[in-house]
């Protein structure tokens, strides 16, 4: 998991609040555990200098304010707070705010876990060109023609690779 202050170390402190029912998560690198910490002088106590880290993650960006599902009316707060979409429409409605949060948790917003092991070589085949389809058309539509060229190139080596099962 990334650190929630800089984004790009590995967290190796974790910190659980629970006030009045609602829990908050920090995770910190030793390289921003250790620039906060020397901000401490010795007058003030732990439980501050830990609501200090507390107080930056919880402050809310002025942009997310504006944010809203224009299928269920659901708004970015409102999923910050319960934690769950009201519909399936929220994934897009949210993109731009959701990318970097999956980046953050899981350190990429492509999904790289495991498949059943029973799962068709067939399937895998159709998903892997279902994906490499919309990436060409993707590219087309920004105009990047030489990374189309690569895709089209990917799409052909799978569809080979396809007949041969």
């Amino acid at each position: 998991m990334l650190c929630d202050f800089c984004h790009k170390n590995i967290a190796t402190i974790h910190l659980t609040e629970l006030v009045g029912g609602k829990i908050t998560e920090i995770h910190i690198c030793s390289n921003c555990a250790r620039s906060k910490a020397s901000q401490i002088n010795e007058n003030i106590d732990i439980s501050n200098f830990l609501e200090g880290f507390i107080e930056d993650l919880t402050k809310t960006d002025k942009t997310e304010a504006g944010y809203k599902c224009s299928n269920c009316g659901m708004s970015y707060l409102d999923f910050k707070k319960k934690g769950r979409f009201g519909c399936a429409n929220c994934y897009i409605s949210f993109k731009k705010l959701l990318l970097p949060l999956l980046r953050k948790i899981h350190g990429s917003t492509t999904h790289v876990g495991k498949v059943p092991k029973k799962i068709d070589k067939e399937v895998l085949y159709e998903l892997r060109l279902k994906n490499l389809k919309v990436s060409l058309e993707r590219a087309i539509q920004l105009e990047e023609y030489e990374e189309a060229a690569k895709i089209r190139d990917e799409i052909k080596k799978v569809e080979e690779k396809r007949k041969d099962v």
